[in-house]
Parts: C-alpha cells; sequence; structure tokens
C-alpha cells in the first residue's frame, strides 16, 4: 500500500473516532437507578365472549372490576447519585435603577431681552400654585456690567469678584406673574450680554427655577466665533492640490516627449530604408543595408538628480512645515476635548447653556461662604479650618431619548494654580434637602434645576467649573467671573 493512502486512511479513521466522541454527550443519559427499577407488565385486553345467536336468550353477566394495574414510582430527582447540573439564569436584564420623580416646582421663572440701545432685561416670575409664596428673586448681571435701572423692592449687591446680582423679595399670590426688569449701562457696539435670574426659597438657599437670556443690540447680527484665517497657499488641502497638479504635468510632458522622440524614430528608419536614386518598388527583396547603431537618448543624469532633489526638497519641506505647525497649535493648558473623549468640549460663560454628549448644562450663579465658614454635616467629613463652600445653581436637561445616569465625583471646581475638588456630596444633599441627586438618573427629556456644593480651601474663588455627565464625556467649562 503506497504511504499515502496508509496516511488517508488513518486519517479518516482518525476523524471518524472525533466524530463518535463529540456524539457520545448528546445521547440521553439513563439514571442507573431507573435502570434497575424493572418495567411494569404491559396490560393486554381481555378477550370478549362471542355473541351468541338471537335465538339463544341467556342473562347479562356481572361486569367484573377492571384488574389493578401496579404503578412503580419514579424516585425523586434529589435521591440520584449524580447531581443536576444548576439551571440557567433567565435571560432578561438586571432591573435598573428608575429616574426620580421631581415635582413640579411652584414658582417659574421667564428671562426675555428688550430691544433697546442699552441691555434691558424683562422677569417674569409666575406663582402656579394655589397658594401664595414667599421667595427671593436674584439676577446674575454680567463681569464689569452696573446697573443703571432697576424696577421697584430690587436692590443690587456685589455677590464677589467683579460680578454684581440684583436682589428682589416678593411674596406672591396664588396663580399670579410679576415682572421686574433691570437695565445696565450701555456697552461696546456688538457686544452680547448675557444676565441669568432665578427665584429662590425664602431664605435664598434652594432655587425653584432659573432662565436665562441674552441682549443684542437691534440690528446687530448674532456673534460668530472668529477663527484665524491662513494664507490660501498655507493650506493644506491647496498645498495637495498643487502637488497633484505639478505630478499631472510632468506626466502630460513625459508622455509628449515620448511621442515626439517615437515619431523621430519612425521618420528615420523610414529615411535610411532604400536608395535615393530609386524610390520605385519592387518585388525583389533588396539586400539588407546595415544601419548605423544610434544610442538611446536619455535625460542627461544632472537633470534627473536635480529634479530628485527637488521632489525630496519638496516633500521633506511640507511635512516639516505640517509637523511644526500641528505642534504649535497643541496648547498644554487646555483640557482634552477628543480622542478617547465622546464628543467635544465646549466652554462659556455663566448663563449661557452648554451641550455635551447627553446633557445640556447651563450654570446660573456661583456664590461662596466666608473665609474658614465650612462645618461638618451629617454624614460628612470635617472641613479644614481655612476652608468654605460655594455652591453653584445648575441646570441640567436631558437631550437624548433616554435616562441617562451622572456622578459627584466627575462634576469638578478649579482654583487658581490648576487644583480642583469633586462635588462635596454630603453638603449637597443637604442643600437638596436630603435628597441624593446622583442617586438615580435624569429622566429623557427632563430638566432639573438643583445646588451643587463644593468645599474649598483659601481665599480665592473658583476659576472655572467642569461639568460632565459620563467618565469619558468631554463635559463643559463655565467660566467663573
Amino acid at each position: 500500500m503506497p504511504a499515502s493512502t496508509r496516511h488517508h486512511r488513518a486519517l479518516a479513521v482518525f476523524v471518524h473516532c472525533l466524530g463518535i466522541l463529540a456524539a457520545v454527550p448528546a445521547l440521553p443519559a439513563v439514571a442507573p437507578e431507573a435502570a434497575a427499577v424493572p418495567r411494569p407488565p404491559a396490560v393486554t385486553p381481555q378477550p370478549t365472549a362471542p355473541t351468541p345467536g338471537p335465538t339463544a336468550v341467556t342473562p347479562p353477566a356481572p361486569v367484573s372490576p377492571p384488574p389493578a394495574v401496579a404503578v412503580v414510582a419514579r424516585p425523586p430527582a434529589a435521591a440520584s447519585a449524580e447531581p443536576t447540573p444548576p439551571s440557567a439564569p433567565p435571560a432578561m436584564a438586571p432591573p435598573s435603577r428608575t429616574p426620580a420623580s421631581v415635582p413640579a416646582p411652584p414658582v417659574t421663572v421667564a428671562v426675555a431681552p428688550e430691544s433697546s440701545p442699552a441691555p434691558r432685561y424683562r422677569i417674569h416670575v409666575r406663582n402656579v400654585g394655589d397658594s401664595p409664596v414667599e421667595t427671593t428673586v436674584r439676577q446674575e448681571l454680567p463681569s464689569g456690567s452696573s446697573p443703571t435701572s432697576i424696577s421697584a423692592g430690587g436692590r443690587s449687591t456685589r455677590s464677589g469678584g467683579s460680578a454684581t446680582e440684583v436682589t428682589w423679595r416678593l411674596r406672591l399670590p396664588a396663580h399670579s406673574t410679576t415682572t421686574l426688569g433691570t437695565a445696565l449701562a450701555a456697552t461696546a457696539p456688538g457686544q452680547a450680554l448675557t444676565a441669568p435670574a432665578c427665584a429662590f426659597t425664602s431664605d435664598g438657599s434652594r432655587p425653584y427655577d432659573c432662565a436665562s437670556a441674552t441682549w443684542q443690540a437691534a440690528g446687530t447680527p448674532a456673534a460668530a466665533e472668529v477663527t484665524g484665517a491662513q494664507p490660501l497657499w498655507r493650506q493644506t488641502p491647496v498645498l495637495l492640490a498643487g502637488l497633484a497638479v505639478l505630478l499631472l504635468l510632468g506626466a502630460a510632458l513625459f508622455w509628449v516627449w515620448r511621442r515626439r522622440r517615437g515619431r523621430r524614430v519612425t521618420a528615420a528608419a523610414l529615411s535610411s530604408g532604400g536608395g535615393s536614386d530609386d524610390r520605385r518598388g519592387t518585388i525583389y527583396p533588396r539586400p539588407a543595408t546595415p544601419s548605423p547603431v544610434r544610442r538611446r537618448r536619455t535625460p542627461p543624469v544632472a537633470l534627473l538628480v536635480g529634479a530628485a532633489v527637488v521632489v525630496l526638497a519638496a516633500v521633506v519641506g511640507t511635512a516639516g512645515w505640517t509637523a511644526t505647525r500641528r505642534v504649535s497649535e497643541i496648547d498644554t493648558q487646555k483640557q482634552p476635548t477628543s480622542g478617547a473623549w465622546m464628543g467635544t468640549g465646549v466652554s462659556g460663560p455663566v448663563g449661557v447653556p452648554l451641550r455635551e454628549s447627553a446633557f445640556e448644562f447651563t450654570v446660573y450663579r456661583m456664590s461662596c461662604g466666608a473665609h474658614g465658614s465650612a462645618g461638618a454635616v451629617d454624614g460628612g467629613t470635617a472641613a479644614p479650618a481655612s476652608g468654605r463652600r460655594c455652591q453653584a445653581t445648575v441646570g441640567v436637561r436631558n437631550v437624548t431619548g433616554d435616562q441617562q445616569p451622572w456622578h459627584g465625583q466627575m462634576q469638578r471646581v478649579y482654583l487658581p494654580g490648576g487644583r480642583w475638588v469633586s462635588t462635596d456630596e454630603p453638603a449637597t444633599r443637604a442643600a437638596n434637602l436630603g435628597r441624593d441627586v446622583f442617586a438615580n438618573p435624569v429622566a429623557a427629556g427632563s430638566r432639573v434645576v438643583l445646588p451643587l456644593v463644593f468645599t474649598v480651601d483659601g481665599r480665592d474663588p473658583p476659576r472655572q467649573l467642569e461639568l460632565r455627565s459620563g467618565v469619558f464625556s468631554a463635559g463643559v467649562r463655565v467660566q467663573m467671573p
């Protein structure tokens, strides 16, 4: 038997053995107890007596009861010597946390700018409840601006840093609307000013509702983000297009040169085919005359080397210029906004809605207590002796179609020098009347306004507030005035 045939038969036997081993687990298993129990005897039907003819009349025989059939009880599965494998878990997802139901606030706020040469705002405060409500309304003015007119009952105070706020204390009757107004000093032409307003409880600690509006001079278009324009010849697409045109022109010139050279060679061959004295054709072949061997024309070596050097220098120069430009654009002090992060990070001032991958954040106000006024709260650690608490009034809107969780450790304030602190969750829970705002996700399409508390040390106010929906979200950054 050839060696190849022996190998094939051995391989076939090996494959058959593998198939048998694979089919053995699929055979039905028989418990040893079930195999040891004898099967009950089969019940055979009793033959009936033949029916006599109509002439013979006999009395009916008494009907005897059917014979009893012995039933053998099967032993329970637990008594089996072989343990039963555990059943598969149910094919269903674990229950997820449901969004917390937040009751509608009894007071709502709406802010609208007026079309006037100087910045003016109208604040509509409405009581939607069935009973009177005492509230404190605060409007945060843009940094560096000063009020020139305030509606009755309002007063302006310095809230810290260069920001100014206007405060009203109101008693709103049931189902009533109160309109407030402020006017600011004239600003530079084309400058947009955003002034948020919030309605708080009577003690000014917990917000009911907040709103914001941006004023622009009449006839002034919306301010667009201006990016540094670059010369046309320095833009990468233009450079690539120019290089492609040069390559096409070079290919076209080479093709034309080859075509003309071929024509010259053909003409020279035809002209050397016969003598000048007899140009008539003949059926007899003429003796072949040796033609002079011509050397193929090639471009000079210096020209080829020079062209290669020019192309290499152009490629290296373009690559070096692009790399230098990319490196010069890197800002080491800037937070990451792409790469592994979801979405693009955005920045803005107080009162401007900023949207990231899942949430739209709006910071309406930031206030800090006195130096060393931070004390321990229930469930929290003791604050440093020089610490103080800063409370940010934040609006969170879920812009996705699903409920979205968020985490207190991902909300941060940045202090001078690059230091940052996360949310003080026990203090935030106390500011929200014992409710943990991070325990439940935010429902799809809903909006909540809540305070976030941060415990900082030192006398310098926070410079930036960073908010994000998830660990890998690029988030938003709000510049503090």
